[in-house]
């Protein structure tokens, strides 16, 4: 089945997410999120913690990327698909605002999928990388 905007499948509700973090349209990014969605960004990552409800991750997350990183991006390249378990092998690029340094990274991201909402997120990312970009 190819990509729908009505498709619950885990693996098409995922790549939506992507699609709206890429073109920055926050609105379709929180439609593919559901009202008590966990989202974890990894420990040692400058975003660190939890973030709950559609709002509170795109605002403590992805426009807080967008604020300290010119060109954030992720870019999704391989789905491993286990019923509601979707992971996502991954590259962040971007370069942080104050230091000028280029970010290019691997990430894992594990989502969990139900009722065509993401539920879950959580971040794997070598965060050293993160933080020597992101360091004078």
């Amino acid at each position: 089945m190819g990509l729908t905007e009505t498709s619950t499948a885990p693996r098409d509700v995922v790549r939506r997410q992507y699609l709206a973090s890429a073109a920055g349209d926050l609105d379709a990014l929180r439609a593919t999120l559901a009202p008590d969605v966990e989202w974890t960004e990894m420990a040692g990552f400058p975003l660190a913690g939890t973030y709950r409800t559609p709002e509170g991750v795109t605002s403590n997350v992805m426009t807080r990327l967008a604020e300290e990183w010119e060109g954030w991006a992720a870019h999704d390249d391989t789905y491993v698909v286990d019923g509601e378990n979707v992971v996502v092998l991954a590259r962040y690029t971007a370069a942080h605002r104050g230091t000028g340094k280029e970010l290019n990274v691997r990430v894992a991201h594990h989502f969990v999928v139900r009722g065509g909402l993401i539920v879950r997120f959580e971040q794997f990312v070598d965060t050293a990388l993160v933080r020597d970009a992101a360091t004078a």
